[in-house]
């Protein structure tokens, strides 16, 4: 049996009581039950004690003078400057420490049938919460954190429009917290004068952090804005049974080398377009 270890690439919650950081540990342990024979690590890419650098160092270390193989699994929505570039150069870097060890680099989470059915069940759960209303007067705001990458904000629009191909909602919009547009309160008049009697505000998030509180606060402030209207949260996809499914594909995917990202941060963006290859990116999902 081949020495292995995987590493999970979370990005990192900058929040005062690091909840998002320990969302992320407590995924790892859930998903360690799943798979106890494996030796899962983790690190973060910023904002958390264990950065990228160190985890791979750790985790490329753990596998002994022998070598192995190292699955890298970036926890990561979108792929955007993290996955193209941050995460690429750490592996470059730990390939040049060890060079008996075999990196493999996964697939990032992107848009899939599984985020699909996570984001379609907090949006039901909400939707339970506002007994049942009528669906298609109900206008839903897919949110996203913002990127400056066409790519990864292209698959916060992909992931909606599938919400409106599955649902019953008439109504479903992507927006972003910051860096690109719409915004948040852009898209929420464009509901209201669509008509919406209700809108739910759907965050595309895996964990929480500042930036949920953010919306948090934007939404009271959206509820005084629009009386007329009922603005509710949804919840963020969190520790979720989707999630874990995905995380067991990309595995099996990592392992067999079906869906491997190349190493190679520019090759990776000339992928998606070549006279973007070079252009800068900021943030990820």
């Amino acid at each position: 049996m081949t020495n292995e270890a995987v590493l999970l690439v979370a990005h990192g919650a900058r929040d005062p009581g690091n909840d998002g950081n320990r969302e992320v540990e407590e995924l790892a342990g859930v998903w360690r039950g799943r798979h106890p024979e494996v030796d899962i690590q983790v690190c973060w890419i910023e904002h958390a004690p264990m950065l990228l650098e160190q985890g791979m160092e750790k985790a490329a270390s753990s596998l002994g003078d022998t070598g192995g193989r190292l699955l890298v699994l970036p926890l990561i929505l979108n792929a955007a400057s993290h996955v193209k570039s941050d995460i690429p150069q750490a592996i470059a870097k730990a390939r040049a420490r060890h060079p008996d060890v075999e990196f493999r680099y996964g697939h990032h989470l992107g848009v899939t049938d599984q985020l699909l059915k996570a984001l379609r069940h907090r949006l039901h759960q909400t939707m339970v919460e506002l007994v049942m209303p009528d669906p298609r007067t109900t206008g839903v705001v897919v949110l996203a954190r913002g990127a400056s990458d066409i790519e990864a904000t292209g698959e916060v629009a992909k992931m909606a429009h599938w919400l409106y191909e599955t649902t019953e909602h008439e109504l479903v919009l992507p927006a972003f917290t910051d860096i690109c547009f719409p915004r948040l309160e852009q898209v929420v008049q464009r509901l209201d004068t669509l008509g919406a009697s209700q809108i739910i505000i759907l965050p595309y998030y895996l964990f929480t952090g500042r930036l949920i509180k953010r919306i948090k606060r934007r939404v009271e402030r959206l509820t005084r804005q629009y009386p007329n209207r009922v603005v509710a949260q949804a919840a963020y996809i969190g520790v979720h049974e989707q999630l874990l499914d995905l995380l067991d594909l990309r595995l099996e995917q990592c392992r067999d080398g079906s869906a491997l990202l190349p190493c190679d941060g520019c090759s990776l963006a000339a992928a998606a377009s070549p006279s973007l290859a070079m252009a800068p990116t900021t943030g990820g999902a």
